[in-house]
């Protein structure tokens, strides 16, 4: 199977379930399977919703005053016992207790076995490619953030690790990634959708064209949020967030999050993280555990937002094209629907006027002009001028990367009022 079903099972069918599995040659799945029934590892919060999950886990419960709140371990070494008996925690490069809640709390929204916390989502996605070695490859989405461009075109390359860009999305994606996947290649990196074109991968396909050929799949879920969207349970092996975004929720703090459930991959990228100091800082892992317990709160009202604003731009005279995954109009609308619930807060559109585009952006009064999406607070700008500025505008050209397009970031506010104000913005044109 490309990953299995989770359903209540008793002991002895968790076990063979796995059995049958590890016999199938799909260990991967196996452990997949014990980690989430083995009857060890249940907790108390097993049958709740993530919605309560969110909001109801993840205090201290070593916490000698019974904080309701996880606190904030503001302190860079932990004193052991001994000279020869040592505690959870020595040094906060290594861990640190309230980087573990956040990192626990993410691990139950995502779905996953483990979850690691970094600085910011590009040390996420950094750590991610150190699991690629020099004279290997790594195949990226052809139309994927502008900063996993910078990083793998100007930083990857100087380690020795080259990189192609191939078409995923659409049903014919898993054909052109197995064409294009040489025996170098060992690291397939997505967005699904992606941003901000709002192209569908078939993640369940490219995961099981990357398992047939040994390679990694990497998704990155940061426009879907981990309660929009679970690759891993589609059949990824890495999963991807700037936390910055729907995690964190306020434009307040960076972090980045790699979740995944094969516990010797985990230990990998958990090497890298030690090794170079790229975990998250206590008071930042606490900004993010704050977002966390109102994530599904603000997902859910920017998404209907979101929807609403689609629907009013779809409807304008002047914009000549909307891009959003659940738009009857969508070209993969229906594959996103098998993978996904919902399609975000990110609505993109085009107005063949690139002046006009400019100008809007530059007349709304409630969005703010700025990179990011994901915050509590609307948000608008040119791609072309800002996230995406480091593609090179000819690669942007032969990806039919539109240079007058405008990506909206809804946040959560009143979407008539929103409404309202790209209304006047558009009016001002003359």
């Amino acid at each position: 199977c490309n990953r299995c079903v989770i359903l209540d099972m008793d002991s002895a069918t968790v076990e063979a379930v796995v059995a049958l599995l590890e016999a199938e040659g799909e260990a991967s799945a196996a452990q997949l399977v014990r980690s989430k029934l083995g009857g060890s590892q249940k907790s108390e919060s097993e049958g709740l919703s993530v919605e309560t999950r969110l909001v109801q886990s993840y205090a201290s419960v070593a916490d000698p005053h019974g904080s309701a709140n996880m606190p904030i371990y503001q302190t860079a070494t932990f004193a052991q016992a001994s000279a020869d008996e040592f505690g959870e925690y020595d040094y906060t490069r290594s861990g640190n207790p309230t980087r573990s809640a956040l990192e626990a709390a993410v691990a139950s929204a995502e779905g996953c076995a483990r979850c690691l916390a970094f600085s910011t989502g590009m040390a996420a996605l950094a750590a991610v490619t150190r699991l690629v070695s020099s004279g290997e490859e790594i195949l990226l989405s052809d139309d994927s953030y502008g900063g996993t461009y910078r990083l793998l075109a100007k930083v990857c390359a100087k380690m020795g690790v080259s990189t192609r860009y191939v078409a995923m999305d659409g049903p014919g994606g898993p054909g052109r990634l197995e064409a294009a996947m040489t025996e170098r290649t060992a690291l397939v990196m997505v967005e699904s959708p992606t941003n901000p074109m709002q192209r569908v991968c078939d993640l369940r396909g490219l995961a099981r064209v990357c398992r047939a050929r040994g390679a990694l799949l990497e998704v990155d879920n940061t426009l879907m949020s981990p309660l929009l969207q679970k690759p891993l349970l589609l059949g990824a092996d890495i999963v991807v967030h700037s936390a910055t975004k729907f995690v964190c929720g306020h434009s307040d703090t960076m972090a980045g999050v790699v979740c995944v459930d094969d516990p010797a991959l985990a230990e990998r990228i958990y090497f890298n993280q030690n090794a170079e100091g790229t975990g998250l800082a206590p008071f930042d892992c606490w900004l993010a555990l704050r977002g966390l317990k109102t994530m599904a709160l603000r997902v859910y009202k920017a998404q209907a937002n979101a929807m609403r604003l689609a629907d009013f731009l779809a409807d304008h005279p002047k914009v000549a094209r909307v891009f959003y995954a659940t738009r009857p109009d969508h070209p993969d609308r229906d594959l996103h629907a098998t993978q996904a619930n919902g399609g975000g807060c990110v609505v993109c559109f085009t107005t063949a006027d690139l002046a006009l585009s400019k100008h809007v952006v530059s007349h709304t009064k409630l969005f703010h002009i700025t990179v990011s999406f994901g915050s509590v607070h609307s948000l608008i700008s040119c791609p072309c001028d800002m996230s995406h500025a480091s593609i090179p505008p000819e690669v942007r050209a032969s990806r039919d990367f539109p240079e007058d397009i405008v990506r909206v970031c809804v946040g959560i506010e009143d979407p008539e009022d929103l409404i309202a104000d790209l209304k006047q913005a558009f009016d001002s044109y003359q």
